[in-house]
């Protein structure tokens, strides 16, 4: 086998791995994205409200960063079961978790029929969410890359990316259905119910999907050569914690920033009414949703065009071209949000080609920058920690800003601090664009020390034959 190479898969076998992977993700993300949309919403009202309008809108935006305390565990979990007994049970594990803890959110009762314990069993919910999500993206994204030719790694992981946009679309095109059935506070009482429950029917389409799939080309050769790890964690610490550093400060900005609508903190600012406990800008709730469902298709579309354009310039160059477009999309994005629905929808529009461009190369330099015997518990541990420094308490640390300074321009100044991190974090990590991903790679000792332009760049004949394949 030459080094430059995964084992062989078939175009239909990689076909089937694509669809597996966005259908998973984004139903995981679904999941994620309308929790972050009601804590925005209902549950300070629902769940905190002995704590105060104030206090308890603030409470109730920590339960989104609960989760993501919780996600380097899942990580931890998923990274050390995924090197060992394989990538394709953890992705099938992980979507299973996501969507029962999901649906128990929407039959749980409220702070006003059982008292304390409605916050607490909301809070364990949340904590399983951030578990799963903790171990779900670096599952999807190894099947996915490994399972890729080379020289298109980029696109390959740009379909795990773009999980997030379509599940950002899917979750705000359901809320603004369910906000125009039910309207007020018919909503209050029933409506922020339904998406929840949607969630299980969503989850029974993933599940058959991914257990459809054939294991990874890379884990199924690290089993065939015994070379899997008995402690993968120790030795991603050990011999790649620099890695994981510059890999979780990459991830910082986008996190941070795009959990300003992801996390439901643009529609909660837009569409609360000016005269509410905890008062927002009073726009049409629909008109909000589907503002930031253009901007989602803007993320979608710049996701794509990040993976392909990565593939040809290399992740590092293309990163350096979207914190660019990023730090241009924050700038504006409140004196927009705050002229109407309108501007909501430029807003996020223009935020989504930053987005976009710094997130769809992600899979790809990640499980470039981590050897096949430990590639699972590395990206995965990165991107966990990278969630955690960046969007865990994004939507908090805007809330108690605008609190205390009653200015946007403190949220966008913290925004752009994210940025100048993960253009650090970018400028430090290794782009290893086109490595080898193989265990044979890995056991010749060459990859600590290969660079872009080494001879094992150039396509073999099994990539050559795949491609004339396709």
């Amino acid at each position: 086998m030459s080094h430059s190479t995964t084992p062989h898969t078939s175009a239909r076998e990689r076909n089937k791995v694509l669809a597996a992977v966005v259908v998973g993700t984004t139903i995981e993300w679904y999941d994620f994205f309308i929790y972050a949309f009601m804590a925005n919403l209902v549950f300070a009202q629902l769940f905190f409200e002995p704590a105060g309008p104030g206090v308890g809108q603030i409470i109730s935006l920590v339960t989104i960063g609960i989760s993501f305390l919780f996600r380097p565990l899942g990580a931890f979990l998923a990274g050390h079961f995924g090197d060992r007994i394989g990538r394709r049970p953890m992705l099938v594990l992980t979507l299973l978790l996501m969507g029962a803890a999901t649906t128990l959110v929407g039959a749980l009762p409220t702070y006003e029929q059982v008292g304390i314990l409605a916050p607490i069993m909301l809070m364990v919910l949340r904590i399983l969410q951030g578990l799963s999500a903790g171990g779900e993206w670096g599952g999807a994204v190894l099947m996915a890359i490994e399972h890729a030719p080379a020289n298109r790694r980029g696109l390959y992981g740009s379909f795990v990316q773009a999980g997030v946009p379509i599940g950002m679309l899917l979750a705000t095109g359901i809320l603004a259905a369910i906000r125009a059935m039910f309207p007020g506070d018919a909503f209050l009482e029933v409506g922020w119910r339904i998406p929840f429950f949607i969630s299980i029917i969503l989850v029974l389409v993933g599940y058959l999907v991914r257990r459809s799939v054939d294991e990874s080309p890379v884990f199924q050769e690290i089993k065939e050569t015994a070379q899997e790890q008995s402690a993968p964690i120790v030795q991603v610490f050990k011999k790649y914690g620099l890695v994981v550093l510059f890999a979780a400060l990459v991830f910082m900005a986008n996190n941070a920033t795009g959990y300003m609508t992801t996390g439901g903190y643009v529609q909660g600012l837009a569409s609360r009414p000016v005269d509410a406990p905890v008062p927002g800008l009073g726009f049409d709730p629909v008109g909000v949703q589907l503002a930031t469902f253009a901007g989602s298709l803007s993320w979608l579309v710049f996701t794509f065009v990040a993976g392909w354009a990565s593939d040809r310039i290399g992740r590092k160059p293309l990163y350096l071209i979207g914190w660019t477009a990023l730090a241009a999309g924050i700038v504006p994005l409140f004196l927009l949000v705050e002229t109407g629905v309108a501007g909501v929808a430029w807003a996020t529009i223009l935020l989504g080609v930053g987005l976009g461009l710094t997130y769809g190369a992600q899979a790809a330099w990640y499980a470039e920058s981590f050897p096949a015997s430990v590639r699972f518990s590395g990206v995965s541990i990165a991107y966990a920690i990278g969630a955690v420094i960046g969007g865990a308490f994004a939507p908090t640390i805007a809330q108690a800003l605008l609190q205390a300074t009653g200015s946007t321009w403190a949220i966008v100044g913290y925004l752009l601090a994210t940025v100048v991190l993960s253009l650090i974090g970018t400028l430090l990590l290794k782009d290893r664009t086109g490595i080898p991903l193989s265990i044979e790679f890995e056991k010749s000792g060459k990859w600590d020390g290969w660079k872009k332009g080494d001879e094992f760049v150039a396509l073999s004949e099994v990539d050559r034959e795949a491609a004339v394949e396709r």
